[in-house]
């Protein structure tokens, strides 16, 4: 491809050559083009697609020095110039200015070198070291004697430099162009026509060099001869060529080498002087002793800068006889630059859920050193989750070895080391910091396997009931809980939810309604607890709520009953003795624990040294001998208290009867009834009145038989009351010892009286003493000493005995 520039008044022809060599792409341009100037297409050349440069981060990197020469457009696939590119500057005087570069393309990491040709072009005119050349010449130089002149300097190289020179037209010279092994060129002034110091002493001719640009370029300089007397022996070399290698960075003051010329004449003649042909740099790096002809060492020496000098020497006589000779100075490379490491591409921060072998960043290390020197090792020091994988030409991959966790380290800190193999070897470290991203992994966990609150009943709604606590080792809305119920089981048709709330962010968990101790005693609830990450995790945990009993619930009386205006009465025989069971109050707690625990008081009676409750039992006893002087008709009050706090309790009213036969109490005949029930009345207080005479005297008849056998007959009236199943409520339950009636526990009595709608019976005791249809009963002295004996014994110390038949 040729492409023609014009510019001003210079017109350049540029070639351009694309090609493949060894994987690289080799592009040729000349130097000083303008930044954004268009050098080539790689994307067209390597076949990539134009699309995808953007999306794998194509970039231009240099190779072994930290400046680019070109960029890519992502939009084309463009190669542009980056920087205006001087060759002289970059090259010096190499033939050959090839600037390496490197086309990085990441997913996957692909690498393409790139050479740059850079062409010079003649942007540089021939420049001699002096303004003036002073030359003697003896008058008997013969015709054809040359004189060597001052070499012209041009920084451009092949037909760019200087190609020819001439002088001004005059009578006695003409210049002859000679070309030096290193391939420069300079010329010697030939004498044409002998000279005459006393026809002209003196004269000036102005030469001028003309390099091979187009256009052509030039410098002058004027010649000026002076003729003297003959010196006809020029200093000669001992050798035309010297060689000398030193090391990089060698001190200052270090010797090279030492050049040395003769010259045959004597006295001023053969004086020899040294210096350096034209204008360098190793002027700045390099010093020549005029009168020795040793190079030694005045500046910075860098291999990595260059690493040949090529240093033209001439050797004059005091009048002006020269000649000159080429030392060659090889640099040698020492291992003084240390590997760096550049981070070409980095993820950061890491999602903690990347797989294992995943790439999270790339590597490049670069040694400005040769050979040896500049191979590179690349590692890791520290125990991380991460290692260096070699790729392609010092490039590595940063990738996990393992599993992340930020919940076990949130941050990294990797240190990457670069230790080159010279010796002593170098070492650089570079730090980077990589963040672990936090990935809802964890759901939320409770402090506690579960939970247990207690509430007393009657409470308000609103009530605190417990606080529940879930902790979730996330980061943010991921580590963010809030807590929820969760539908569950029913307590009396109505869903548990019902009963409690969740604060959804504090966890605190409240009811919803009052409780009552004697409608539930405990029901589980399940609290969710849920993270706001996505997907959200969750956990349940189960919250126990156990109902606590209060007093709220005063004692019920079962009997006596109390309806109305009518009241209980119960017949106590006249021939009673003291410790005689004469009735029982029956009462129930509908609340429990100590707060059922019942006790029976007297606490007003027409008699109060004539009958004793039991505190607990509530069995109703004499405390002595029924007198004649006793009244019949005996009024008790007793309330029955339970041990809540507060204390609340219940009273009935008893009216006992002291008489043999209803016949004789004529209280019976003034007690009120109802006018629409007086018959009923009548009619029962009749039956009763027949019933309890027969009962009675089979009682005496009994009692006398008895007496006859014992010396210590009395009269036994302990039985039992039969409590109808209708005076239970339904939802009391059977406690033992706790002052609620047991259904199973009744008693047998002598005589119910009462209103006209009394449901009372004369039954047995449903208890271990009932006598069964097949048995007899036998009474021996020892069972009356036990019924007798102890005053205040239980219906559970029968009496009677059963044997067999």
């Amino acid at each position: 491809m040729e492409i023609k520039l014009k510019g001003l008044s210079t017109v350049f022809f540029l070639t351009l050559q694309v090609g493949l060599l060894f994987g690289d792409m080799s592009y040729s341009f000349p130097e000083e083009m303008e930044r954004g100037s268009v050098i080539g297409n790689i994307a067209k050349d390597l076949g990539l697609d134009v699309s995808k440069l953007s999306t794998r981060k194509a970039r231009i990197d240099a190779e072994g020095n930290n400046k680019r020469y070109c960029d890519i457009n992502l939009a084309d696939g463009d190669i542009l110039v980056a920087d205006r590119i001087d060759r002289e500057a970059v090259c010096g005087k190499r033939t050959s200015c090839v600037l390496r570069q490197e086309l990085v393309l990441e997913n996957p990491l692909e690498l393409h070198r790139i050479s740059l040709n850079i062409i010079d072009i003649n942007d540089n005119a021939p420049q001699f070291k002096k303004d003036r050349i002073s030359i003697e010449i003896s008058e008997s130089a013969g015709k054809g004697n040359r004189f060597r002149l001052d070499e012209a300097h041009d920084a451009d190289i092949g037909k760019n430099t200087i190609q020819s020179y001439m002088i001004q037209d005059n009578a006695h010279f003409t210049i002859h162009v000679n070309t030096k092994s290193g391939g420069g060129k300079y010329c010697e002034l030939v004498l044409e026509k002998e000279l005459d110091r006393e026809k002209r002493k003196e004269m000036s001719i102005m030469l001028t060099a003309t390099d091979g640009g187009s256009p052509h370029k030039s410098g002058t300089v004027v010649i000026h001869v002076t003729v003297l007397d003959a010196n006809d022996n020029a200093p000669l070399f001992s050798q035309a060529v010297y060689r000398a290698s030193i090391p990089e960075n060698s001190p200052l003051g270090t010797v090279v080498t030492t050049v040395q010329a003769t010259d045959a004449d004597d006295g001023l003649n053969g004086e020899v002087r040294y210096e350096f042909d034209h204008i360098s740099e190793e002027n700045n790096v390099f010093s020549l002793d005029e009168t020795t002809g040793e190079v030694t060492v005045t500046g910075s020496i860098d291999y990595e800068e260059l690493s040949t000098y090529d240093i033209q020497i001439t050797a004059k006589d005091g009048l002006g006889l020269a000649s000159s000779c080429t030392l060659l100075i090889d640099i040698k490379d020492v291992n003084d630059n240390a590997p760096i490491a550049f981070i070409k591409s980095l993820t950061n921060p890491i999602p903690e859920n990347v797989a294992v072998g995943t790439e999270v960043g790339i590597v490049n290390v670069q040694d400005r050193d040769s050979e040896h020197n500049r191979q590179v090792r690349c590692f890791i020091q520290q125990d991380v989750p991460f290692k260096l994988v070699s790729s392609i030409n010092n490039y590595y991959s940063l990738v996990t070895t393992s599993a992340l966790d930020r919940e076990l380290v949130s941050d990294y800190n990797i240190t990457i080391t670069a230790t080159d193999e010279g010796q002593p070897p170098l070492t650089s470290s570079k730090s980077i910091t990589l963040s672990v991203a936090d990935v809802n992994d964890n759901p939320p966990v409770f402090d506690e396997e579960s939970y247990s609150a207690y509430v007393p009943e009657n409470n308000k709604a609103g009530h605190p009931v417990c606080s529940v606590t879930a902790r979730d080792r996330d980061w943010r809305q991921n580590g963010t809980v809030l807590y929820s119920l969760l539908p569950g089981g029913e307590m009396n048709s109505v869903q548990v939810t019902a009963y409690l709330s969740v604060n959804g962010e504090t966890g605190v968990v409240r009811a919803q309604r009052s409780f009552d101790y004697e409608q539930m005693r405990s029901f589980k609830v399940l609290v969710m607890a849920r993270d706001n990450g996505s997907p959200p995790l969750s956990s349940n945990v189960t919250v126990t709520v156990f109902i606590t009993d209060v007093n709220d619930n005063s004692p019920q009386i079962l009997y006596p009953a109390q309806e109305g205006s009518s009241l209980m009465t119960e017949l106590v025989p006249k021939t009673a003795h003291g410790g005689s069971l004469v009735s029982k109050v029956i009462a129930v707690d509908a609340d429990s624990g100590q707060n059922a625990w019942l006790s029976y008081h007297i606490i007003k009676s027409t008699d109060p040294e004539l009958f004793a409750i039991g505190l607990h039992s509530g069995e109703l006893k004499t405390q002595r001998d029924i007198s004649e002087s006793d009244s019949m008709r005996q009024n008790l009050v007793v309330a029955v208290r339970d041990n809540g706090n507060p204390v609340l309790s219940a009273t009935c009213t008893m009216i006992l009867l002291v008489s043999d036969n209803l016949a004789d109490v004529p209280e019976l005949k003034d007690m009120s009834f109802d006018e629409n029930n007086s018959k009923l009345t009548t009619y029962l207080i009749v039956a009763l009145a027949s019933i309890s005479t027969f009962f009675l005297t089979f009682i005496i008849v009994l009692l006398g038989i008895r007496f006859c056998r014992r010396r210590k007959p009395r009269m036994l009236f302990d039985g039992a009351v039969a409590i109808p199943s209708a005076y239970l409520p339904p939802n009391y339950a059977d406690v033992d010892g706790s002052g609620t009636l047991r259904s199973a526990y009744n008693y047998d009595a002598y005589l119910t009286t009462g209103s006209r709608t009394s449901d009372f019976k004369f039954a047995q005791s449903y208890n271990d003493n009932t006598l069964l249809a097949d048995q007899i009963l036998v009474k021996r002295p020892i069972d009356f000493d036990d019924a007798f004996g102890d005053a205040e014994g239980t219906p559970e110390k029968g009496l009677w005995r059963p044997s067999p038949v």
